[in-house]
């Protein structure tokens, strides 16, 4: 019988010759590789990225629910609360959320594919956002909304995972630059659309809206998204080899030589290695999580600034968010064009492209600087009453740095962590979920005892600690990565 095209044969000699030990047939991409239509490397552009501007706008809405007028609960019927900063706990328990999803979310895609996860996923997260929508009272609200959280964030914990195994790494960058506009955009475009919604129609109305479109965008992904996860694509093309053939030996060229058990607790186990016993993800996740929850703080506090300071109604209270979305907007156009570049750079003058060459000075320098600029624009602005102009100016900068910083760290995390991008992603989104979900309830106690001015410039000072990090890893991560303490086994 004539060998399949799409094995590995290299495994199969002596096996002829030894019929008591059957040598594993490996299976892998048909070659060449490039032009194998089951490997998502081939893909044709045009569906690369149809399923990362799909996983985007999924994950635009998520976020967005978590600022979509969160208040309004509190401000309306039974759900008027003695507790003084409710409305900043139901932000909260949604961002807590997000930071025990991907601890379970992660793996899972790893051991069953990252479709399946997506889809699954999807359909709790509407049908829990309709069960805010039907809460009776604040318990079962937070239940669901942390529900929400802890469903809703898979396609920002496993979307660089997609994004890695579709996308070479030359243009990594640009792609998870756009998959971030609806991670970043969404809390900053959420208030805007809630808040209105809340105010016309009711609370209940803000979710069942939001709902309705999580349901059509559920849909829309079913058909849209297509697996991407090569061990598991390889292990199907096995499976399908053994029916066909009625030989039990093809095997995955990836597959690992542990049981299902084994397995699942390996993957369950690995962002929390990945987190606490790897200096690299330590350091990085540790700052990517300061500036998170100072965003959330700022988020869960523009309409008390706004408000109290300058006099503004709800609904222009909730428009104070466009200034930090078009900062955000300004940094993604620009690190989307030095990014790849420079990873092409390293390329087209024949050096080994090193994931240090994501934490250029170019996008580091800017990004790790700007982002405590803005906050004491913003809070000393505030804190002198000038026009509202200037503290909104302030927004739009700290929005431009932190869009820097995320997207560096995220692609050089991705680059270095290769084949479980999703796995180092999800560590990184457990510590900044913790962030977002913790910071922000401090947030007006912070303010009430230092002032605008000075609360900002703490949160400022402490951005700025961070911000050597990036230029170290950028000059000497090749050899920090190499140090004992940073090798795991995964």
């Amino acid at each position: 019988m004539e060998e399949p095209k799409d094995v590995d044969t290299s495994s199969v000699s002596g096996a002829e010759a030894d019929d008591a030990a059957p040598a594993t047939i490996e299976v892998w991409w048909t070659e060449p590789e490039n032009a194998d239509p089951t490997n998502p490397m081939s893909w044709s552009s045009r569906k690369k990225w149809t399923n990362i501007l799909t996983i985007s706008a999924i994950s635009f809405l998520t976020p967005g629910v978590v600022h979509a007028g969160p208040g309004s609960p509190v401000r309306h019927g039974r759900f008027r609360h003695r507790l003084p900063r409710f409305a900043t706990f139901v932000v909260s328990i949604f961002v807590l959320g997000f930071a025990c999803g991907p601890l379970v979310l992660a793996p899972l895609s790893e051991l069953y594919g990252r479709v399946l996860v997506y889809h699954v996923t999807n359909v709790l997260f509407c049908i829990f956002t309709v069960a805010c929508a039907l809460a009776r009272g604040p318990a079962m609200l937070l239940a669901f909304r942390f529900l929400s959280g802890f469903a809703g964030v898979a396609t920002i914990t496993i979307g660089s995972g997609t994004i890695a195994d579709v996308m070479p790494r030359e243009r990594r960058g640009r792609a998870v630059s756009i998959w971030s506009v609806g991670t970043i955009l969404g809390p900053m475009v959420g208030p805007i659309i809630g808040g209105y919604v809340a105010d016309v129609a009711g609370w209940r109305w803000m979710f069942w809206i939001m709902a309705i479109v999580v349901g059509v965008v559920t849909v829309i992904a079913y058909f849209v998204l297509e697996e991407t996860y090569p061990p598991v694509l390889l292990e199907r093309k096995a499976a399908r080899l053994r029916k066909e053939t009625g030989n039990p030996h093809y095997r995955s060229k990836l597959a690992l030589d542990l049981t299902p058990t084994q397995l699942f607790t390996r993957s369950i186990l690995r962002p929390t290695k990945m987190l606490l016993c790897c200096p690299i993800v330590t350091v990085m996740c540790t700052y990517v999580a300061i500036l998170y929850g100072t965003l959330y703080l700022l988020f869960s506090t523009y309409s008390f600034v706004f408000k109290e300071v300058y006099g503004f109604s709800t609904t222009a209270a909730g428009l104070v968010f466009l200034a930090g979305g078009m900062g955000t907007l300004a940094g993604l156009a620009y690190i989307a064009n030095f990014s790849d570049r420079s990873v092409r750079k390293y390329a087209a003058a024949g050096k080994p492209v090193l994931p240090e060459a994501r934490l250029p000075l170019v996008i580091t320098v800017p990004g790790a600087l700007t982002f405590p600029l803005g906050l004491f624009v913003y809070g000393w602005s505030a804190e002198a009453r000038v026009h509202w102009i200037v503290p909104q100016i302030g927004t739009a900068i700290t929005g431009f740095g932190s869009i820097l910083v995320f997207v560096a760290v995220q692609t050089y995390l991705i680059d270095a962590f290769e084949g479980h991008a999703a796995s180092v992603v999800g560590a990184n989104a457990v510590l900044r979920g913790l962030a977002g979900a913790l910071i922000p309830l401090g947030g007006l106690g912070l303010y009430e005892a230092l002032g605008w001015g000075w609360g900002n410039s703490l949160l400022g000072f402490v951005a700025l600690l961070f911000a050597p990090i990036l230029w170290i890893l950028g000059a000497h991560g090749a050899r920090i990565r190499d140090m004992k303490s940073n090798k795991l086994e995964l």
